[in-house]
């Protein structure tokens, strides 16, 4: 059984940092790309970051590019998001996914999804 299980997430005044873990498990994901999305109560969900698993070739929504950074361990099976200078309208559940095709992007073609962790940015 396949399960994404994320931590790290709280509360941070802005300008501050959050670093987001997206522990894997229960299959190979060499052919997966990870994506951390977000969603605010009420709006659509919105892809952050992604990563090949394989590769390690990275991706960044426009609005966090400069700020956030995706990484992997492949021996920890691990994803990780970190954010720095953060801004109140980073204020989100932040959830990690993986794909197995080239749709990353889309929130109805994942594949597996993490149970999601607040991030909360005060001004």
């Amino acid at each position: 059984q396949v399960q994404l299980v994320e931590s790290g997430g709280g509360s941070v005044q802005a300008g501050g940092s959050l670093r987001l873990s997206c522990a894997a498990s229960g299959r190979t994901f060499s052919s997966a790309t990870m994506t951390w999305f977000r969603q605010v109560l009420g709006k659509e969900r919105e892809w952050v970051a992604a990563i090949t698993w394989t590769g390690g070739t990275t991706y960044y929504a426009d609005s966090v590019k400069g700020r956030f950074t995706i990484s992997r361990d492949k021996a920890k099976n691990t994803v990780y998001l970190q954010m720095n200078s953060l801004k109140p309208e980073d204020t989100a559940v932040y959830s990690c996914a993986a794909t197995y095709d080239r749709f990353w992007d889309d929130p109805s073609r994942v594949d597996y999804w993490g149970q999601g962790t607040q991030v909360t940015v005060s001004s």
